[in-house]
């Protein structure tokens, strides 16, 4: 692990606290947490940053999973397929990461968020609660195309995954806000772990620092996950929209 200070470890640290809290309630951590990296260590290999952030974060979604999954209680079988794609998207996203270029997703995934945030403020009933358009074999069908074409951006990017599956299990399938980030932290604790899958044969992983953040972002995912539980929808809608907009400025900024 390159020499950082005790300053910038405590700083890091809370940026991951922040980033499991943001991420267990809506998802988004990454923009918090992978960004802090790039500023710590600016002359590190951006694999080795991307990976430990995945080591990082998939403490904070096991935490945030496990207490959506106790108390919301989403269904196995659907879930299971989405899960399942998204692990295999994110493996190959992975595989490519270090040779895809950052300036080819910004401007799609720009675009993208100012249509979701704009979709969601217009429609404020979106996300009240679950009305399906799909049952049986087409609703797999969805959630596999989903859980496949954004865990494939999470291993090669990642930033905003969560909120990207949460607005996808929402606007396109059905879910519930709530619902949907119960779906959603199972599909990304699948596409952290593939990505790990990848990046630790390779040696890119910087353990002891991503071990103390990642102990920091277990903490935040437990507390974020309990308070959107305890809140409810209409909290995690006004988080889910305000991340999406963070989000938007802060890439519309460097595209600038």
């Amino acid at each position: 692990m390159p020499d950082v200070s005790l300053t910038a470890l405590l700083l890091l640290g809370l940026a991951a606290l922040v980033a499991g809290y943001i991420d267990a309630v809506v998802g988004g951590g990454g923009l918090i947490q992978l960004p802090a990296l790039l500023v710590a260590f600016p002359g590190v290999a951006p694999i080795h940053l991307l990976a430990t952030n995945k080591l990082s974060s998939i403490c904070g979604t096991s935490a945030a999973a496990v207490t959506y999954a106790r108390k919301v209680r989403p269904d196995l079988r659907t879930s299971i397929a989405l899960v399942l794609c998204a692990f295999g998207g994110s493996a190959a996203g992975s595989a490519v990461a270090s040779h895809v270029p950052r300036d080819v997703f910004d401007p799609i995934v720009l675009v993208a968020l100012v249509l979701v945030g704009a979709w969601v403020v217009a429609r404020p009933t979106l996300g009240g609660h679950t009305a399906l358009r799909w049952h049986g074999w087409p609703e797999l069908v969805a959630l596999a195309i989903i859980g496949a074409v954004i865990g494939f951006y999470d291993g090669a990017l990642g930033p905003g995954t969560g909120s990207f599956l949460t607005i996808a299990l929402v606007g396109i399938v059905g879910h519930s806000f709530l619902g949907a980030t119960a779906r959603a932290k199972l599909a990304n604790w699948a596409t952290n772990f593939a990505s790990l899958c990848v990046f630790v044969p390779q040696g890119a992983v910087m353990w002891r620092l991503g071990l103390v953040m990642g102990a920091c972002n277990l903490l935040g995912g437990w507390l974020g996950a309990r308070t959107a539980l305890r809140v409810g929808t209409g909290f995690v809608r006004v988080v889910f929209v305000l991340v999406v907009a963070c989000f938007a400025i802060k890439i519309g900024v460097g595209l600038l």
